[in-house]
């Protein structure tokens, strides 16, 4: 079953009266699945998702990103060659310059228990997130969601086996807050859209 399926739902799913009247207050409440606690998180934190079933769709989606906000010949930060061709085809500069007005880069995984996205020296160098261009495109698969930052943690160290990355870090908030508390202390918030490519 795709995702997008399992986040709207069949349009005939039984009565939620019926699901709730053999709950026990006792028993812990159901887990959701890894990809609709991501995607539930994510939203909370005020990331903007993209769901794309193909190469096609995630290539037209990056181009509806553009001309939402008007990034057209713009330059762009990209530090993987892998992504470049994104950029070819829309005629974006990712030459280095002083002000980029994005980031477009992959990540390692996305960390469903907090809805943020797992990041290292692969894809953002040696630069901290408040370094960052304040607007981020990320390209991700479906397959990149785990279930939190041990898991992802895990799954680098499996990845590389020996060549580990260096500057691990997440990025969680992707809105301002209001009121700032001790939680958000240090950390930049960032327009972030999600292009998550279904690849299971």
């Amino acid at each position: 079953m795709s995702l997008f399926k399992k986040i709207f739902g069949a349009a005939n799913d039984g009565s939620s009266e019926d699901k709730n009247s053999d709950s026990n207050p006792f028993l812990p409440e159901e887990q959701l699945p890894v990809d609709e606690l991501f995607m539930l998180n994510f939203r909370k934190n005020g990331g903007k998702f993209i769901y794309c079933e193909n190469l096609n769709e995630l290539h037209e989606q990056f181009l509806n990103v553009l001309e939402e906000n008007d990034w057209f010949e713009c330059n762009v930060m990209c530090l993987e060659p892998k992504l470049y061709s994104l950029l070819d085809e829309n005629k974006l500069s990712y030459a280095k310059s002083d002000n980029p007005k994005f980031l477009l880069a992959s990540c390692e995984n996305l960390i469903a228990d907090e809805g943020s996205i797992l990041f290292s020296s692969n894809q953002i160098k040696q630069n901290k997130p408040n370094e960052l261009p304040a607007n981020i495109v990320i390209v991700a698969t479906t397959s990149q969601i785990l279930a939190n930052k041990s898991d992802g943690l895990r799954e680098i160290k499996r990845k590389y086996d020996k060549d580990y990355p260096t500057n691990i870090t997440t990025i969680k908030y992707f809105e301002k807050v209001k009121e700032e508390d001790f939680l958000h202390y240090g950390s930049s918030a960032k327009n972030l859209y999600l292009l998550l490519l279904e690849d299971l």
